[in-house]
């Protein structure tokens, strides 16, 4: 287990026919990796997650419960063949692209429970809760059907809190250390696909 790529990205118009009521919002959903495998780079973690990296909206995304959004790598390959046959062109989504700051390897939503604490170089995170996907998320994939794919497939990645901040790199191994374990990210995902309005993913 370990963080194949570090992501931040800035606060940029959003564009797209993904919402009934906007054509444009601002979001920092597309991030760019600026630590990886080629260029192992050392990124400051604070409390608030990656130096660098901004947020739009607060009550949904950042801040200290939400400071570092997680995802697991092997759900690249779901995404690109969904888009490319969704959208009728090629995709080679690049990591950051599903909007997460910590890009992982090994460790998927069936292995990780709310509490579980993740030891990453010096550093120490928490387990918080699944990412919850919204029309901003369809808006950034060119494709309406993403959120519901996103509940649907389980594939929704978590966030972290960040208990023990320093600088981390991409390559750094994972530890992960069991908490209660009472609810997997899976099953929260399950249970939020069970009582979602779809309507409000904009299918």
């Amino acid at each position: 287990m370990r963080i194949l790529s570090i992501s931040a990205g800035i606060v940029t118009p959003l564009f797209g026919n993904h919402h009934p009521n906007y054509k444009s919002v601002a979001s920092a959903i597309r991030k760019t990796s600026i630590s990886n495998l080629e260029n192992p780079k050392l990124v400051e973690i604070g409390l608030l997650g990656v130096k660098g990296d901004e947020q739009a909206d607060l009550s949904v995304h950042g801040g200290i419960e939400k400071a570092i959004y997680a995802y697991p790598a092997e759900h690249y390959a779901f995404w690109n063949a969904l888009l490319t046959r969704e959208t009728k062109r090629p995709v080679d989504l690049q990591y950051g692209a599903i909007g997460e700051n910590f890009t992982i390897e090994g460790l998927v939503e069936t292995e990780v429970f709310v509490g579980d604490r993740l030891q990453i170089g010096e550093l120490e995170f928490v387990v918080v809760k699944l990412r919850e996907p919204c029309f901003k998320f369809n808006a950034a994939m060119g494709y309406k059907g993403a959120s519901k794919a996103m509940l649907q497939s389980g594939f929704s990645g978590w966030y972290l809190r960040v208990l023990k901040t320093g600088t981390l790199n991409a390559g750094s191994a994972i530890t992960v250390i069991p908490g209660s374990r009472e609810i997997s990210i899976a099953q929260q995902n399950q249970k939020l696909l069970n009582n979602r309005n779809q309507k409000d993913l904009w299918e």
